[in-house]
């Protein structure tokens, strides 16, 4: 697999692939109808390499600046993802994995309040976590690491196929003010800094 697509991309476009292959006998249209929806799929999975800033909390996806608020006292930040974003989430800090959990739920689009009971994984860190919430369309959270794994500021943790949302949970003692984006906000996983050291 080339590194410039997320794991287990071809599952997503091989399908629409192998019936533009049957179908490029019997109508071009839809073949190319076919191959077009498995070009698209590959390209939803993009994987572009990142070049993190010197220090500070970084974005852990990409996409819009959609939940900034406190939940059980520490501040949580979500990052809604549309169609068009890069869907591979990244380590706001080095740290390593104390445990990853999936919690079944419902399928409500990722940019509304409902979404809180959509379907999650959560990978929790030493001093804070990462929260992958799938959306209306997304229905598969992959992600990249397991307890004990140590992963580098930036790194891939996962991915998330199709719209969706990932939250930062920050260590305790950031606060509002600290941080340097807003709701609406676009950010970048692995290079905008959320806050800054």
């Amino acid at each position: 697999m080339c590194a410039c697509f997320a794991r287990d991309s071809w599952r997503y476009a091989a399908p629409p692939a192998v019936v533009g292959l049957f179908l490029l006998p019997f109508s071009l249209v839809g073949a190319a109808v076919a191959f077009l929806a498995g070009g698209a799929a590959l390209g939803f999975h993009r994987d572009p390499d990142r070049s993190p800033p010197g220090d500070g909390l970084l974005a852990p996806a990409d996409g819009t600046v959609s939940v900034v608020r406190e939940a059980d006292g520490r501040l949580r930040l979500g990052v809604f993802m549309n169609l068009t974003d890069v869907h591979v989430n990244r380590a706001p800090l080095a740290g390593t994995v104390e445990d990853v959990t999936h919690s079944p739920g419902k399928h409500w689009p990722a940019f509304t309040k409902e979404s809180d009971r959509n379907e999650k994984v959560h990978i929790e860190f030493e001093e804070y976590t990462v929260v992958l919430i799938a959306g209306a369309v997304a229905r598969r959270i992959h992600p990249y690491v397991e307890p004990g794994d140590s992963v580098e500021r930036g790194q891939r943790i996962g991915h998330i196929s199709f719209s969706s949302r990932v939250d930062v949970i920050m260590p305790e003692g950031v606060e509002r003010e600290d941080l340097r984006v807003e709701k609406g906000e676009t950010v970048r996983a692995g290079e905008t800094q959320l806050v800054a050291e």
